[in-house]
């Protein structure tokens, strides 16, 4: 589902579900968590993914015979803790978004603190179409680029480029394809790894703490507001439709 490799003092961690386009499942969230929670000790840690794509979003597939919806409601509260965990490690995290960053996956870069794409990526939230809710992205997403086009990328529904995503602070690095994402990822990592480690930890909860749209309530209510449509007429009704429509060619 994932590997982790220690290069000096990086850690990369990998999602590996290449054949998925890394789409996530609760399990994958949990060893993601248990990642995370390990990672702490090094100076930087980078997310990146196998493949083609960074992060599909969730693997909906396995919500198609789930009448109870339980699946997505899992998805959702396992998202959410995994993100708090990006924003909470001390050292910083880069997320190597290359290909696509899409729903939960664009979701792990707006709560990154620096993240490389490139200009023909593919990231957003298209999500609201199958009747679910984005709203546990909206706090980061408003504290990376602002609450207008925050709003504007969590209503759309449509994705957008990378060279957008950069123009607007949702990538603040742009490498020139995505090939080059990776290893443009893991520079920018040792340089970060280089600086003071103390000073480096501070100045991110301090971040934190003054980041009024990250806060533990905020983040709690993102969080519910999502969940609170899991398993609604709309979204059974909408999910449901996605899966019998034929496939594109």
């Amino acid at each position: 589902m994932l590997s982790t490799r220690l290069d000096g003092q990086v850690l990369l961690i990998r999602l590996e579900r290449a054949e998925k386009k890394n789409a996530l499942t609760p399990p994958m969230l949990d060893a993601l968590g248990v990642a995370l929670d390990a990672a702490a000790a090094n100076r930087a840690v980078v997310l990146s993914g196998a493949g083609a794509a960074f992060c599909a979003g969730f693997d909906l597939s396995s919500c198609r015979d789930d009448p109870s919806s339980t699946v997505l409601d899992d998805l959702l509260v396992g998202l959410s803790r995994v993100c708090r965990r990006l924003r909470d490690l001390p050292c910083p995290v880069v997320v190597s978004a290359h290909g696509a960053a899409l729903a939960g996956g664009c979701a792990l870069v707006a709560h990154a603190d620096f993240a490389v794409t490139h200009p023909d990526a593919s990231l957003g939230y298209p999500v609201v179409r199958l009747g679910i809710s984005p709203a546990v992205s909206a706090p980061a997403l408003a504290s990376t680029c602002g609450n207008g086009p925050a709003r504007v990328r969590l209503l759309d529904s449509s994705t957008i480029r990378g060279l957008e995503a950069h123009r607007l602070g949702l990538a603040s690095h742009l490498a020139p394809d995505a090939a080059a994402c990776e290893p443009a990822a893991m520079a920018l990592a040792h340089a970060l790894a280089a600086k003071p480690p103390h000073a480096m930890a501070a100045t991110k909860r301090w971040l934190n703490d003054l980041d009024p749209f990250t806060d533990t309530m905020r983040l709690d209510d993102a969080l519910a507001a999502s969940r609170s449509l899991v398993g609604s007429p709309e979204q059974r009704t909408l999910l449901a439709a996605a899966w019998a429509r034929p496939a594109s060619k």
